[in-house]
């Protein structure tokens, strides 16, 4: 039978394969132990709380924090839902609870943030009667603190800026804006879902209240997420967004996903044990991309930051070309082209808009992930593939 041969792949940053490791490590709590953590009358429960409770140590060993300072989600879209809501909603309480005329709470966040966070602004402003600012980033699409202390009231209660972006690569700097909000009394909330396991995170000497992160960035399993919420110096109280049971503490109810936390814990311990040599090793074919495209297409640019950006990401756009020139993508490599996240959709990257891309400019883009398969004769495909479909189009074009 014949088969096709695969792309290869540079989409690490939409997911990433399920590493041999992971896999067998969650292999017995699919079938042998099979058990409920919230059944402890019997050794099946025991033998599941014991690997939730492993995992969670594994995680809080990475960010520096107490174990039940850690909640399991499916994600990080749903961290930061929890986060976001959990927090809007208590605060409302703790308002009426308190007889506060005026106790709507002014929230700050970022026009490049996931989605995940934007839409949830937007629904608390819209159910909560939250007050939202969104603040612009820089042509780098980075965050600076000074646009946070210009956009900041005196009624701010949060604000939410992600470590590290996941359409063009820049590293905000989170370390900076936290110890600031915490000098201010206002909770600081980061989305890490790109970050985690890449960069070194320490939730102390970084001052977050609040972080998002999830397990198929990290050669984990999808499905599986966790956020940290600050148990003291400041305690973060947060309501459920889901109601049904007790487990993690109540604020995020329904039966554990065991198999996926095992998994989670298994890559956050992968992650760390290699982070700094995977990372200069593909800071090293990162640069090779950027320098092999831009010295043959003088049309193309980097979006993102050209030194504070994770080492997995490269996004070129460029200019004077057809609009979706990548939309169908690139033949024998697997990519994000044109709207990124917005895949599926007619509308352009909010990301690249918000960086100061043109309609046209942001469907010319195409975003390539690196990761721990990627190889040296991979990004001389990636350069060769790339340069080759530019200066067709310019010709088809007139260019």
């Amino acid at each position: 039978m014949k088969t096709t041969k695969r792309p290869v792949y540079f989409d690490y940053n939409a997911t990433t394969p399920l590493h041999p490791s992971v896999f067998e490590a969650m292999r017995p709590y699919f079938v042998e132990e099979f058990g409920n953590p919230a059944s402890l009358s019997h050794s099946y429960g025991w033998s599941a709380n014991m690997a939730v409770e492993k995992a969670r140590g594994q995680i809080a060993s990475a960010l520096h924090c107490q174990p039940k300072e850690v909640y399991f989600t499916s994600g990080a879209t749903e961290s930061n839902n929890l986060a976001i809501l959990g927090l809007v909603t208590k605060l409302g309480d703790q308002g009426e609870q308190r007889g506060y005329d005026n106790s709507a709470p002014h929230l700050v966040t970022n026009q490049a943030e996931h989605k995940s966070v934007l839409e949830v602004f937007q629904f608390a402003q819209r159910r909560f009667g939250a007050e939202v600012t969104v603040i612009d980033p820089d042509r780098f699409g980075q965050v600076s603190l000074k646009s946070i202390q210009r956009a900041v009231k005196p009624n701010t209660r949060l604000i939410s800026v992600m470590m590290a972006n996941n359409e063009i690569g820049t590293i905000n700097p989170i370390a900076e804006i936290g110890q600031w909000a915490k000098s201010q009394n206002i909770l600081f909330h980061t989305d890490c879902a790109q970050s985690f396991g890449k960069l070194p995170i320490h939730v102390e000497d970084m001052a977050i209240d609040l972080l998002s992160l999830s397990g198929h960035k990290i050669y984990g399993p999808k499905g599986i997420g966790a956020l940290f919420v600050r148990s003291e110096n400041p305690t973060v109280e947060l309501l459920p967004v889901l109601s049904g049971g007790t487990q993690e503490h109540g604020i995020r109810p329904g039966t554990l996903n065991v198999p996926g936390i095992v998994g989670l814990g298994a890559a956050t311990v992968l992650a760390l044990s290699d982070m700094n040599i995977e990372s200069e090793r593909l800071k090293e074919l990162q640069k090779h991309l950027i320098s092999g495209v831009l010295s043959q297409l003088p049309e193309a640019s980097l979006n993102g930051h050209p030194t504070e950006r994770l080492a997995t990401n490269v996004s070129f756009s460029f200019r004077g070309l057809s609009a979706d020139i990548f939309a169908l993508g690139l033949n024998g490599l697997a990519l994000s082209a044109g709207s990124a996240c917005a895949s599926g959709t007619s509308s352009p990257s909010h990301v690249l808009k918000a960086i100061g891309h043109s309609d046209r400019l942001a469907r010319a883009t195409v975003r390539l992930g690196l990761g721990r398969l990627t190889t040296f004769a991979d990004i001389e495909l990636a350069i060769d593939k790339i340069v080759e479909m530019v200066l067709k189009n310019r010709q088809i074009s007139g260019g």
